[in-house]
């Protein structure tokens, strides 16, 4: 594992209180999310709550014919498991990794314990879900009212959010999956935004190469859940 990954760069774990940090750290497991990683499956039974530092993970609801679409995205501002604090020990989503990078793993009683015990822990979770629950409101306005190249543009500006470069590694095919559109017409957005000099696309990978014209192409999506993520945080900045 590279040395150059610590707790702190994910900005929920960094937020907790410094007793509850330090009671928790030994037990946090950093570990390898490889593209593709299914972390947790539809209706099985969840043991560990996830804290991604580099990588991101992609929430998915899927259907009876197979098809699925995207819910929310979680990287370096949250966790993976929030239902666990909601006296929920499954889910009918499945979370899959969509960009390869590290993060930490915690057995889910231990967080738990300390949710149940902290009243600050309480209001930091409740506050950050209130984030997802912002985020995947206006990503259902978005899929119903706004076009796919809005669409790909948000997407692609909230993925560039959570990383270090303007790289990303993914196939058009996955990103019509997260949307829950045809590849082609993924195909025809990306082309679009490369004619326009906005991004560089060669098979899985996307490089971005102006990203105030993807901001200029996006819907008003984007700001919300932009918005509400800053606001998140700072909530974060000061509870340390």
């Amino acid at each position: 594992m590279p040395v150059a990954v610590s707790q702190i760069q994910n900005h929920l774990l960094a937020a907790l209180p410094a007793d509850a940090f330090k009671r928790i750290t030994p037990f946090l497991e950093l570990i390898s999310m490889p593209l593709g990683a299914v972390l947790y499956e539809a209706e099985v039974k969840l043991q560990h709550i996830y804290f991604p530092t580099t990588a991101i993970i992609s929430v998915h609801n899927i259907m009876e014919d197979g098809s699925s679409l995207e819910i929310i995205g979680v990287g370096n501002e949250g966790m993976l498991g929030i239902s666990l604090l909601m006296g929920s020990d499954r889910i009918s989503s499945f979370a899959v990794v969509h960009t390869a990078g590290y993060g930490y793993r915690l057995k889910a009683y231990v967080f738990q314990d300390e949710f149940n015990s902290s009243r600050s822990i309480m209001d930091l979770m409740l506050s950050y879900t209130q984030g997802l629950i912002t985020h995947i409101s206006q990503s259902v306005v978005c899929n119903r009212y706004h076009t796919i190249e809005q669409q790909l543009c948000r997407w692609l500006l909230l993925t560039l959010d959570r990383l270090s470069s303007n790289e990303l590694i993914i196939t058009q095919e996955l990103i019509a999956g997260m949307l829950g559109v045809r590849r082609e017409g993924i195909t025809e957005a990306a082309g679009k935004l490369q004619r326009a000099g906005i991004i560089s696309y060669r098979r899985g990978h996307i490089s971005v190469l102006n990203r105030a014209g993807l901001e200029e192409h996006v819907c008003e999506c984007y700001g919300v859940v932009k918005s509400e993520r800053d606001r998140l945080l700072c909530k974060f900045r000061q509870n340390r």
